[in-house]
This record gives C-alpha cells, sequence and structure tokens, in this order.
C-alpha cells in the first residue's frame, strides 16, 4: 500500500493521541465489506418519512451491504439469520424485516430472486446513484438531503450518476470500435491449390 501525506499524518495523530489503543486501520484485515462513503446518506434516506413512511429499511440494507461479497449479488443464508443480524430478534421481528425487504425492493434499492420456498435467496444490490437518480426523478428526496449527497460524492470522488452513464456509453462504444477493427484485420483464408 502507498503511503500518502494524509496518511502519514492521520498515523502521526493516532501515535500522539492514542498511543495504545488498538485502532482499525483495515491493513491486513479480513472480514470487512466496501462500500460507498456515502452509505450513511442512503441509510438517513431510507429512514426518511417520504421514502419509508413508518418503516426504516436501514438496517436490513445495512446487513445487506456486510454481507456482500463482490458482483453486486447476495447468496442469502436463512431470512433468520439476516433477520437478526439487523435487529428482529422475535417472530414478528421476521414479518418486519420482510416487510423492509419488500420496501427496499420497491424503491429500487434491491432486486430479489426467489428460489423454491426462499422468498430471497438471492439478492442484487443495485448501484447508489441509479437508485438515487431514479428516486429524484420520482421527487422522492428532498433537496437538502440532494446537496448533502452530491457534495458529499465530490469530496470522496465518487462518480456521479451522469458520469457513471457517460463512462459506461464511452465503455460500450470503444468495445464496439475494436470489434470493428478486429473484423477489418482479418484477412481472408487462402485457397488451397492442386
Amino acid at each position: 500500500m502507498v503511503k500518502t501525506r494524509s496518511h502519514e499524518m492521520r498515523e502521526e495523530l493516532r501515535r500522539k493521541f492514542w498511543p495504545n489503543e488498538d485502532a482499525w486501520t483495515g491493513e491486513s484485515e479480513l472480514g470487512f465489506f466496501q462500500a460507498p462513503r456515502t452509505l450513511p446518506l442512503l441509510l438517513l434516506l431510507l429512514s426518511s418519512k417520504t421514502l419509508s413512511g413508518r418503516k426504516n429499511p436501514s438496517r436490513v440494507y445495512l446487513e445487506l451491504w456486510a454481507r456482500h461479497m463482490g458482483g453486486g449479488v447476495i447468496d442469502m443464508r436463512p431470512e433468520t439469520e439476516h433477520a437478526y443480524a439487523a435487529g428482529y430478534t422475535s417472530n414478528r421481528g421476521m414479518r418486519t424485516w420482510r416487510d423492509n425487504m419488500a420496501l427496499l425492493e420497491s424503491t429500487g434499492f434491491i432486486k430479489t430472486k426467489k428460489i423454491g420456498n426462499q422468498q430471497y435467496r438471492y439478492v442484487l444490490l443495485i448501484h447508489p446513484t441509479a437508485v438515487v437518480e431514479k428516486l429524484k426523478a420520482q421527487k422522492k428526496v428532498d433537496e437538502e438531503w440532494v446537496t448533502a449527497y452530491e457534495a458529499r460524492q465530490t469530496e470522496t470522488k465518487e462518480r456521479s450518476y451522469a458520469q457513471r452513464m457517460k463512462q459506461k456509453k464511452d465503455a460500450e462504444k470503444a468495445a464496439k470500435a475494436a470489434k470493428v477493427l478486429q473484423m477489418k484485420s482479418k484477412k481472408p483464408a487462402q485457397k488451397a491449390t492442386a
């Protein structure tokens, strides 16, 4: 890992103010997950009455992120395990967990796949910028939240929805051009003469 000046400064602060504490640095660690730095704002949005009414699916969403191992797909365990990890410990809690999963899907944060008797066998995490863009178009997020979200995206260098779509379009264009070049460069097979 290349240490930047800001990384060295944080190490210096840690040694100065907390020399004997076992700090979480993330270096050489196992068992943690990747998430967007805008996740706290997404959890705030999920807990808003405008989006979720009287429900609050933020703990369920956070638990799903913690289960994500890559590729956007979560291979779900028994529902009771997920519900418990999200703080739902009773039979009634299971119903609340299921209601929150349904809310996450209806608001566009996740897509789910039922297999056999397991309602939530696989879950796909939808890219947060795509979800936010859709919710903005539906006027389900207030301007104050949008301003905070976009400011945090800028601070963390997270690409906006427009930037992501442009990059995707440019990549598709480049792939198409490469395919055309590849087809043009193939030489026709020569006929064998007897």
